[in-house]
């Protein structure tokens, strides 16, 4: 049941993030003149005014491989797994008890979901862009070298595109905010945000009322920026990855199969990394908000 949720998961989650993108990229989708790897993504082709940019594609490709996965590993359950079921019951089980030892029982069987869906995705879509041909395969002319320059590459590293981040972080900035209102109601998520905190009275208690009411704007601001920062974090290394590959790459042509190697290997763990980091933020701030009272009650005791 756990496999099928998780399956249905990135269904809905690609589906959101591919009609964010799809609307940011017909604005930054432009082609250009670039040396090295682009900011932008390159629009592929655009059927009624919707774009499909090489990012865009790339996460198509991850995603249908991911899905398949998932429904081989678990067409046929067996009792004592082996194969892609072993290697998929081990990933989502050891995900699970990771997450639960973190945030807590209650809150991993609510959302779950999400923070699984996005570290599997994320963890496959770096890794998928550093496959040998991503962002070196496509449209070009040849340079007055004699050196074919990809203009235009067919494919390219999914998180490389601030778009796919940013569309990543405003679907959780969203769940977050469900899961923040289910937890505390209205009432307590505003107080949270602007209520005083401890035991006073008197004229200390109208000041600290004053005082946390100004704080909890600054939490507001606080809130707001917790999506860019995730979208930039994990597009900023990811980025910075695939340019640092591409500089080692051209350095030296008689070098060129050497260089890059030792960056490769840094970039496969980096992938890793930056996958776990967005699950565990978005794991933290909603910890951070569910378990408010209930963290308040026990300092009490």
């Amino acid at each position: 049941m756990r496999n099928r949720c998780l399956l249905m998961s990135i269904l809905v989650v690609v589906c959101s993030v591919m009609l964010a993108t799809s609307a940011l990229a017909a604005e930054t989708a432009a082609s250009t003149e670039h040396q090295g790897v682009s900011l932008k993504p390159q629009t592929l082709v655009e059927i009624g005014g919707f774009g499909i940019t090489n990012s865009m594609l790339v996460t198509w490709i991850v995603a249908a491989g991911i899905i398949i996965l998932a429904q081989i590993a678990t067409r046929n359950i067996r009792r004592i797994p082996s194969g892609i079921q072993n290697f998929w019951e081990w990933l989502v089980g050891g995900l699970y008890n990771f997450l639960e030892n973190i945030i807590g029982r209650e809150l991993v069987r609510k959302g779950f979901w999400f923070y699984a869906t996005v570290f599997i995705f994320i963890l496959f879509v770096n890794w998928f862009g550093l496959i040998p041909g991503i962002g070196t395969v496509g449209w070009g002319h040849y340079g007055l070298s004699g050196n074919f320059q990809v203009d235009r590459p067919l494919l390219r590293g999914g998180n490389a595109d601030l778009n796919m981040t940013t569309a990543m972080s405003a679907i959780f900035f969203v769940m977050w905010f469900v899961w923040a209102i289910q937890a505390n109601g209205v009432g307590g998520f505003l107080k949270h945000l602007f209520g005083p905190k401890g035991e006073t009275s008197g004229i200390v208690k109208i000041l600290m009322v004053v005082i946390f009411f100004a704080v909890g704007w600054l939490e507001v601001i606080s809130i707001l920026f917790r999506p860019i920062a995730l979208s930039f974090r994990l597009f900023g290394n990811i980025y910075a990855g695939e340019s640092i590959l591409e500089a080692m790459s051209t350095m030296n042509p008689w070098l060129s199969p050497i260089l890059p190697i030792p960056f490769y290997f840094l970039e496969v763990l980096v992938g890793f990394v930056q996958a776990l980091v967005f699950m565990l933020l978005t794991a933290v701030f909603t910890m951070l908000i569910a378990e408010h009272e209930e963290g308040k009650e026990h300092a009490h005791t």
